[in-house]
């Protein structure tokens, strides 16, 4: 973080680490147990068994959950390959003849902007399709999560009732 007396720092670099192993690791596994999920909830619709609409829903969410954190872990990846050299070029570039006075990181939404001397700020360092398609595909995780519990909560109701 950014703090009055050092206007050039940049994401902390334990924490940049720490989320890129996280995604790293994350990503795969997640991916994996989502397919594997749906290969069970195709398995168990071809046999007749009750909860494959449950089961799809599991899958898809998981599937949402990978592609969400592969997404935000592929614009951590940015900030791995960007050292403190090629961040000043990349703020060059981005802000062309104006005066950079410093930088502005932030994980969430994940950010390195390059902040002008007239006061504008810049993104330099991260895609511009990383933070709606991380917005957009956690939306959808949590949308299907939510629909699936909702989903397991009516169906269990139900066969309490009967």
């Amino acid at each position: 973080m950014m703090s009055g007396d050092q206007p050039y720092a940049g994401h902390d670099g334990t924490a940049v680490l720490l989320l890129t192993l996280i995604g790293l690791v994350a990503t795969p596994w997640l991916t994996v147990y989502g397919i594997r999920l749906v290969f069970r909830a195709r398995k168990a619709a071809k046999a007749g068994k009750p909860g494959t609409t449950r089961a799809a829903l599991k899958s898809a969410a998981v599937l949402a959950w990978a592609a969400m954190a592969g997404m935000y872990t592929w614009g951590v990846l940015h900030l791995v390959f960007f050292d403190d050299p090629d961040q000043a070029q990349a703020c060059r570039t981005a802000i062309g003849t104006r005066r950079l006075t410093g930088y502005e990181p932030s994980f969430i939404p994940l950010h390195f902007g390059c902040r002008t001397s007239d006061g504008h700020t810049v993104e330099a360092v991260i895609p511009s399709y990383i933070n709606p398609a991380v917005a957009v595909l956690g939306v959808a995780a949590v949308a299907l999560t939510l629909t699936g519990l909702t989903g397991f909560a009516n169906a269990r109701r139900k066969e309490e009732i009967s």
